[in-house]
């Protein structure tokens, strides 16, 4: 048990599913690493008691201060709150070395918007506290994307998009993911028709180009038109895309591997694995068939990174 890795679980919005995910698979998770919740035994047990199930043997606590009325299925500051503070003491445990890795279960953006916590995600908590810029990577061992630019408007993309920026960008992901065929979506549809669609390609162009000397090795190829760059051929010859924004790299994904998928903070001196799917707030506390293979593929992967 000793040799196991240490993992640190954020537990997410207890007014969502997270909380029950963590419980039916503590079995499951416990042969393969040494879980740590963060969520104290007050708000454990009200959860456990709405759900009617019981806490499992050796479900060892790191206890995140505060306490409220578990609503089920609701928005709600105090529980958008929680699950920040729950975040940020996985955080600290990974950054004191106390633990190998930290996974995330899901957070409500509206209760953390609520709560007035000026992030839309986590991922944006992780680069202020490291002050690094920490890559959003999606997927699962047969596709994994990778976003340029994730929770903005899409009316701003086109203007984020410059070779210098995309350039380093495109460095950093190489240098944490080692493949050496990366596929880069285009912005426009047909990747612009060689500018008759828009002159974003020629940033990209010249970012691909860049990044591919500087390495001294045709890595990233593109810009691909992103009609078909997910296409079962286009799949065949490529396991990581570079998306130019959110839902670009995320539909065809979700589509595709839905309940497999999980999210992957890259860039970062710490190791942190997500599920891919929110609160599910529909059917929160409601003791339906929940599919929790997100969850073990992100701890299996926060096992594997932190053995590398």
């Amino acid at each position: 048990m000793d040799n196991l890795k240490k993992i640190a679980i954020s537990i997410g919005d207890l007014n969502g599913i997270g909380v029950e995910i963590a419980l039916k698979c503590h079995d499951e998770i416990s042969k393969i690493c040494q879980p740590i919740y963060c969520i104290n035994s007050k708000m454990l047990s009200q959860a456990s008691k709405l759900l009617k199930l019981d806490i499992p043997e050796g479900f060892k606590l790191f206890e995140t201060k505060g306490e409220f009325e578990i609503k089920p299925g609701s928005v709600s500051k105090k529980s958008g709150k929680y699950s920040y503070n729950s975040f940020l003491d996985a955080i600290n445990l990974a950054n004191k070395k106390k633990v190998d890795a930290i996974c995330t279960l899901p957070i409500n953006k509206e209760a953390w918007n609520k709560a007035d916590i000026r992030y839309k995600g986590h991922t944006e908590v992780l680069r202020d506290y490291f002050g690094k810029h920490a890559i959003m990577m999606l997927g699962c061992e047969k596709m994994f994307v990778a976003l340029f630019t994730e929770h903005i408007a899409l009316k701003k993309v086109a203007k984020k998009i410059n070779d210098n920026d995309l350039t380093n960008f495109l460095i950093d992901f190489y240098k944490n993911v080692k493949s050496e065929n990366i596929g880069v979506l285009g912005l426009n549809p047909h990747a612009s028709d060689n500018g008759v669609l828009g002159d974003e390609e020629i940033e990209i162009f010249k970012a691909i180009k860049k990044a591919n000397k500087y390495f001294g090795k045709n890595i990233f190829r593109g810009p691909l038109v992103p009609d078909t760059a997910f296409s079962p051929l286009s799949r065949k010859n490529f396991n990581y895309f570079v998306a130019m924004y959110h839902d670009q790299g995320l539909a065809p994904l979700k589509a595709l591997y839905f309940d497999e998928s999980i999210n992957v903070s890259l860039n970062l001196p710490i190791i942190r694995t997500s599920v891919d799917h929110g609160t599910a707030f529909n059917i929160a506390y409601k003791n339906e068939n929940i599919n929790t293979q997100s969850y073990l593929n992100a701890i299996k992967e926060a096992i594997n990174l932190s053995n590398k």
